[in-house]
């Protein structure tokens, strides 16, 4: 028996399925979240009645499509801090063009258009110009935002044309009382764990990420793939944006604000690694889902909101630590 065979009879007897799957950060947080929904099941009477939990599970799917794409970026190796605004800019441009009496499907082609422009750019200034992500998508964050404010005239449009009553069931209403932002969640999250999974671009996304230069050298068209993967990022955005716009029935330029942090939170929380080459879009999810119990919670007990920056940025550092620890000790063995 070779090197080969007899490290893989090992890795067949050391790491079943329940050990690789214990393994994984994503496992940990989704307990963490049965926990504390349990926890505030028994402590509270309003967390566990239908209408809370619609809420809670209608609250998280806004983050949790935003952080699906944030997920493929931050997997890349980059980071994109513009994707609250982006949701803004979509929202705002099919409000504006719904406005004016156009339908629906004319509306979201425009504000998916707007939301792709806004990836694209932030793609080719990091691929083809080579500078830093943080930098770009900072700069994009005030950018798309402005944009927003200069098309609405910084006012808020709630009357949506002909087409109004649809938006506002796509965005605020439920199939078999399931929100249609979750159901939107469940597509999109299949759809982008299959491509993460089984794509040819996913397989690119995850080289890029563990070694950019080792990408390259084995042919990969890097700066491609990392344009579409800022384009996915913000079509992710546009169509929160969409939905958003439907569920509140009105858009102002403030829409998404600080989004980007809870997002990011999301994505770290569920195990995606800031330098890059890991990440899965069920953490992305179950984080987004954490994250809502605790902002529902500190309000079911009587918490000041003030509290809820402190405690989602305890959990990305708590994230991180863990992760760092796990890799040092990976890297000793």
């Amino acid at each position: 028996m070779n090197n080969a065979e007899l490290t893989s009879v090992i890795d067949q007897q050391t790491n079943t399925r329940v050990t690789a799957l214990f393994a994984e950060q994503a496992t940990w947080v989704f307990l963490a979240a049965v926990l504390a929904a349990v926890v505030l099941g028994l402590s509270t009477d309003t967390f566990a009645s239908s209408q809370n939990l619609f809420n809670v599970s209608r609250n998280f799917a806004f983050v949790g499509l935003v952080a699906l794409g944030m997920t493929v970026v931050i997997i890349s190796g980059g980071i994109d801090l513009s994707v609250g605004s982006v949701v803004c800019l979509a929202a705002m441009v099919q409000a504006i063009v719904m406005n004016a009496g156009y339908g629906f499907w004319t509306a979201a082609a425009l504000s998916l258009g707007a939301s792709a422009l806004v990836g694209f750019v932030n793609g080719a200034l990091i691929a083809w110009l080579r500078m830093p992500p943080f930098v770009v998508t900072l700069g994009m964050l005030s950018i798309a935002r402005s944009l927003a404010m200069v098309l609405s005239g910084n006012r808020m449009i709630y009357e949506f044309g002909p087409d109004q009553a649809f938006l506002f069931a796509l965005g605020g209403g439920s199939t078999f009382g399931i929100a249609h932002p979750v159901i939107a969640l469940a597509l999109f999250g299949c759809v982008t764990a299959f491509l993460l999974r089984w794509s040819q671009w996913g397989t690119h996304i995850f080289a890029i990420g563990a070694n950019e230069r080792a990408a390259v050298l084995t042919g990969i068209a890097v700066p491609r793939v990392k344009i579409s993967v800022y384009v996915f990022s913000s079509l992710m955005a546009g169509i929160t944006g969409i939905l958003e716009a439907g569920w509140l029935g009105g858009v102002t330029t403030n829409l998404g604000q600080s989004m980007e942090l809870a997002v990011i939170a999301a994505t770290v929380i569920g195990g995606a690694n800031l330098l890059g080459g890991s990440g899965t879009v069920a953490g992305a999810v179950v984080g987004a889902a954490l994250i809502e119990i605790i902002r529902n919670s500190l309000i079911l007990l009587g918490i000041s909101t003030f509290w809820q920056g402190a405690f989602v940025g305890f959990f990305i550092i708590l994230a991180v630590a863990f992760d760092r620890i796990r890799a040092l000790r990976t890297n000793q063995l």
